[in-house]
């Protein structure tokens, strides 16, 4: 199940083996290795992983289809893998100007 579960959730975030295990400091051989069912991560890696998706583990094994039984509902947005730090305040200072725009318009 962790497998079919991280390769959807690393689809989903548009990357490749190599970048994920460049993320989780181990080698793309494990994350492939860990997609096709060969092998289990260690528990470290599942929490690191659960972690980078914002996921549950109990999820990532199975347990719930629930991404985030105990999170309850969250907007998640997904940064595209390689967008710039710099970018990311930048994109940051937007949507809280965005926020306090629709907020000051909700008020009146």
């Amino acid at each position: 199940m962790i497998g079919e579960r991280l390769l959807d959730l690393r689809k989903d975030a548009g990357l490749t083996q190599d970048e994920l295990a460049a993320i989780l400091k181990i080698n793309k051989h494990s994350i492939s290795s860990y997609e096709r069912g060969k092998s289990e991560p260690p528990d470290a890696i599942k929490i690191e992983i659960a972690r980078y998706f914002k996921v549950s583990v109990d999820y990532l094994l199975g347990l719930t289809d629930n991404p985030n039984p105990y999170g309850g509902q969250r907007n998640v947005l997904q940064i595209p893998a390689g967008f710039p730090a710099k970018a990311q305040e930048s994109l940051t200072d937007y949507m809280e100007f965005l926020k306090s725009r629709y907020e000051k318009a909700d008020r009146t």
